[in-house]
C-alpha cells in the first residue's frame, strides 16, 4: 500500500496545479508564474473581521466606480461624492451591501471630515488628482489615486514632498504594473535577455480630432464651477466633462497622459533610469480651431544619458477612444530592441524574437521587480502594513513625468533637454518649456483649497 501524502506534499500539488493552469490562461512560462505565486504567497496576510478600512470614493465616473466596486472587497464603501450629483446617486446605489447606503457629498471637504473614513479612493478628472490626494493626505487618508498622479510637473514634487513627511500610503492606479506579463517583459530587459537595450517603441492609442464644439446650458445635476477647479472658468461645452476631458490640455494631456500613463509607465520600469535627459517631438495632425486642443496624432523621442532612445507613437491601430480605427496601424503596446533580439508586449499577449528569450528561465540571483498580482489588494495590503505600494507616490510622480515631457515637447515645438535630478529643463527654449512645469490654479481652488 503507498503511504499517503502529507499534508505538504498536497500543498505543494495544489500550488503547481493552479501555475500550469495560470501559465496555460495567460501564456506565460511555467517558471516565471510559478516564481511570482511563490512571492506574492510569502507576503500574503489574510484580512480579518475587524480589519476593514472605512472607504469613500471622490469622483463617480466610469472608472472612478469600477475602482470603488474594486475597493469593496477590502472594505467599508461609507460615503461618494461628486459635483454630479446623478453620478453620485448612480455610484451609491451600486456601492450600497446589505442595505447600507454610503452617504452622498458634493463637496470633497466635508468627506474629508469623516474620522471613519480611513482610505479615500480618487477617480477624479486628471485636473482634480492632486488637491483630492493633498487633502486626503492632510486629513490623515490613505489614497489610491487614478492616473497620471498629476495635472503637471511641479504638483508632483508638492505631492511627494508632502506625503512622504506624513507617511501617506498612496497607489497610483498604473495596473499594468501588477500585471505578470508586463512584469516579465520588464525583468527580461533588466536582466540583458535582450543584450544591450537599444530603443523602446511605443504607441498609445490617437486621441480624438474633433470640433468646433458649441456651448451649451449647464445640466442640472452638475456644479460646473466646481468641475472646472482650478482650470480656467469657461462656459459649458458638453465634450468638455466626464469622459472627453482628457483632449483638453486644461484637464489633462491627451492620450499622452492617460494611456501613455501606462505604456510609458512599464517603458520607465524597465529601462530603470530616472527621466531621459533630451526629448523632442512631432505633430502629425493640428487641432480644429474651437475644438479639441490636445495633440491627437504624434511622435515623442527620448534620450537617455546613456544613449537609450524611446520612442513614444500614435496610432489608429485600436479603436480605444472612438476614434477611427485604421487595419494597417499597430495596435498599441510596447517593443523593446536590444542588440541580440527585440520582444513585444501589451495587456493580451507577450512575444520575442526567439521564443527561447521567453522560455529560458533568469538565474536565481537576477534582478528581481517588485510582485504585485492585484493592484488595489496590493494598496490595501500595505495600508495595513505601511509599505510602499508597488507605485507609490515617487514613481508615480516620475512616471507621469515620462508624459508630461512629451505634452510640453508637443505644446512647445521644441527640442528640449531635461535635467532629470533637478527636475527642470535647461540651455535652449528652457524659458519656454519651463512656464508649463505648473499652472496657474484658478481661486478659491487652489493649494489652499483642501486645508
Amino acid at each position: 500500500m503507498k503511504p499517503r501524502p502529507n499534508l505538504v506534499e498536497i500543498s505543494r500539488r495544489s500550488f503547481v496545479k493552479r501555475c500550469a493552469t495560470l501559465a496555460a490562461a495567460t501564456g506565460l512560462p511555467f517558471w516565471f508564474v510559478e516564481r511570482q505565486l511563490s512571492a506574492a504567497e510569502e507576503t500574503k496576510k489574510p484580512l480579518s473581521a475587524n480589519d476593514k478600512p472605512g472607504i469613500a470614493l471622490v469622483g463617480c465616473g466610469g472608472m472612478g466606480t469600477n475602482d470603488g466596486l474594486n475597493a469593496a472587497n477590502h472594505g467599508n464603501v461609507l460615503a461618494v461624492c461628486d459635483v454630479d450629483s446623478d453620478h453620485a446617486a448612480a455610484a451609491a446605489a451600486r456601492l450600497t451591501v446589505d442595505g447600507r447606503v454610503p452617504q452622498i457629498y458634493g463637496d470633497v471637504r466635508k468627506l474629508l471630515e469623516r474620522k471613519d473614513i480611513h482610505v479615500i479612493i480618487n477617480g477624479t478628472p486628471d485636473h482634480w488628482h492632486t488637491l483630492v490626494n493633498l487633502g486626503a493626505s492632510r486629513a490623515g487618508k490613505d489614497v489610491y489615486s487614478e492616473k497620471p498622479l498629476t495635472l503637471t510637473i511641479d504638483e508632483g514634487r508638492r505631492l511627494v514632498k508632502e506625503l512622504t513627511k506624513r507617511g501617506t500610503i498612496l497607489q497610483t492606479g498604473t495596473q499594468q504594473r501588477s500585471s505578470q506579463r508586463f512584469r516579465m517583459a520588464c525583468e527580461l530587459v533588466r536582466n540583458g535577455r535582450l543584450g544591450k537595450l537599444n530603443e523602446v517603441k511605443v504607441w498609445l492609442p490617437a486621441g480624438l480630432r474633433e470640433g468646433p464644439f458649441a456651448t451649451a446650458p449647464v445640466p442640472a445635476a452638475l456644479n460646473w464651477d466646481y468641475w472646472l477647479g482650478q482650470a480656467p472658468k469657461v462656459d459649458y461645452v458638453p465634450e468638455r466633462a466626464h469622459t472627453k476631458f482628457r483632449y483638453w490640455y486644461d484637464y489633462s494631456g491627451g492620450t499622452m497622459t492617460d494611456w501613455g500613463a501606462h505604456h510609458n509607465d512599464i517603458a520607465y520600469w524597465a529601462i530603470g533610469q530616472r527621466a531621459p535627459v533630451k526629448v523632442e517631438s512631432t505633430r502629425l495632425t493640428e487641432p480644429i480651431p474651437g475644438g479639441y486642443d490636445a495633440i491627437s496624432d504624434y511622435e515623442v523621442r527620448y534620450t537617455y544619458a546613456d544613449g537609450t532612445k524611446l520612442t513614444i507613437m500614435s496610432t489608429h491601430g485600436d479603436n480605444i477612444f472612438g476614434g477611427p480605427k485604421e487595419k494597417d496601424q499597430p495596435h498599441n503596446g510596447i517593443r523593446f530592441e536590444g542588440s541580440t533580439g527585440w520582444l513585444w508586449v501589451n495587456r493580451s499577449e507577450i512575444k520575442a524574437s526567439d521564443p527561447e528569450l521567453l522560455r529560458t528561465p533568469l538565474a536565481a540571483d537576477s534582478v528581481r521587480l517588485y510582485v504585485s498580482n492585484d493592484h488595489m489588494q496590493n494598496f490595501f495590503d500595505c495600508v495595513r502594513s505601511r509599505k510602499a505600494p508597488i507605485c507609490d507616490v515617487e514613481t508615480g510622480h516620475l512616471s507621469a513625468n515620462m508624459c508630461h515631457l512629451g505634452a510640453i515637447s508637443l505644446r512647445t515645438r521644441k527640442s528640449l533637454t531635461w535635467d532629470p535630478k533637478a527636475e527642470k529643463f535647461t540651455g535652449e527654449h528652457a524659458r519656454e518649456a519651463n512656464r508649463y512645469l505648473s499652472r496657474e490654479m484658478r481661486k478659491p481652488y487652489d493649494y489652499s483649497f483642501v486645508g
